[in-house]
């Protein structure tokens, strides 16, 4: 059972910055983050491979967020800037049982983290 424990959200302005954190409780295969907009589903964001080699990002957020991971901490981070109001989401850190290639479905995540809130205000 790994447990995750995700920090770093809060609230910044339209252009601003923010850095997530996910802490897990030991290595896991890939990782991901995913959110949920206020009144919609959850949705993917990013997601990177066990050694880091392979990362795979939405659209959306495809050059303006960061994925990366320190194994020797077991930690997978999210970069996030030039942050617009659509951002506004709680934010969730993911890992996969055995997956060896950056999943963007919520479905192969078996392991997931409570969750932090990110709001970008206009």
């Amino acid at each position: 059972q790994v447990q995750l424990v995700e920090s770093g959200g809060g609230l910044v302005q339209a252009g601003g910055s923010l850095r997530l954190s996910c802490a897990a409780s030991e290595r896991a295969f890939t990782m991901g983050w995913f959110r949920r907009p206020p009144g919609k589903e959850r949705e993917f964001v990013a997601a990177i491979t066990r050694a880091a080699t392979n990362k795979h990002y939405a659209d959306s957020v495809k050059g303006r967020f960061t994925i990366s991971r320190d194994n020797a901490k077991n930690t997978v981070y999210l970069r996030m800037d030039d942050l617009k109001p659509e951002d506004t989401a709680v934010y969730f850190c993911a890992a996969t049982a055995d997956y060896t290639t950056p999943a963007v479905a919520s479905v192969a995540y078996k392991y997931w983290g409570q969750g932090t809130q990110v709001t970008v205000s206009t």
